[in-house]
């Protein structure tokens, strides 16, 4: 007598389940599958936003890239190294940081990345619409600033740029591009004298 763990079931063409045919089992199945990569594929297109620290070979030059940049609430900015010469930091203005003025939305966590070396990178979620400026510890005195827009002006609690100077030098006052031009062109790129 043979035996086996297996049962062999014979599937009627009519009624099986419900009255629906196979045909329409294995469309909605595709459609599902269709409907779950669409889906997965939008969440891998979310990536983080990039901010790459700079540097002239020679280190006579550093500077931020995008120098502005203009993202959606609840965005992921990572900061990287890429200056083989120099470590960087990645720090926003603010009373709790070094007793710096607040140059951030009042709702926003402020943020020190600490010194970053060659290769090394941070990241930060944003959440409070506003104006977020930021610079690089050991060098501000050499213009390295960077200004993130996150929403726009129609966001609700959106908090807009600070105007006044407090204690910032003028290399770096002078390098922050304006707020419609971060708007408008997503990304603003720095002068770099013929830099990468």
């Amino acid at each position: 007598m043979r035996m086996s763990c297996f049962t062999t079931m014979r599937m009627p063409r009519r009624g099986w389940p419900n009255d629906m045919d196979r045909r329409t089992v294995l469309t909605g199945c595709a459609a599902f599958a269709l409907a779950l990569a669409a889906a997965l594929r939008g969440v891998g297109a979310a990536q983080a936003a990039l901010i790459e620290m700079r540097g002239s070979p020679r280190g006579e030059r550093v500077w931020f890239a995008p120098i502005g940049l203009a993202v959606a609430p609840g965005a992921t900015v990572r900061f990287v190294n890429r200056d083989d010469g120099n470590s960087h930091t990645a720090t926003t203005y603010h009373p709790d940081i070094l007793d710096r003025p607040l140059r951030i939305p009042p709702a926003a966590e402020p943020w020190d990345s600490g010194l970053l070396l060659p290769g090394e990178e941070y990241s930060v979620t944003l959440t409070a619409p506003g104006v977020y400026d930021i610079y690089c510890q050991p060098h501000e005195m050499a213009g390295m600033i960077a200004r993130i827009v996150l929403g726009t002006p129609q966001d609700g609690g959106w908090q807009g740029p600070v105007t006044g100077k407090g204690d910032l030098p003028g290399p770096a006052l002078a390098m922050f591009p304006s707020v419609e031009r971060i708007l408008d062109a997503g990304a603003v790129m720095p002068e770099t004298g013929g830099q990468p």
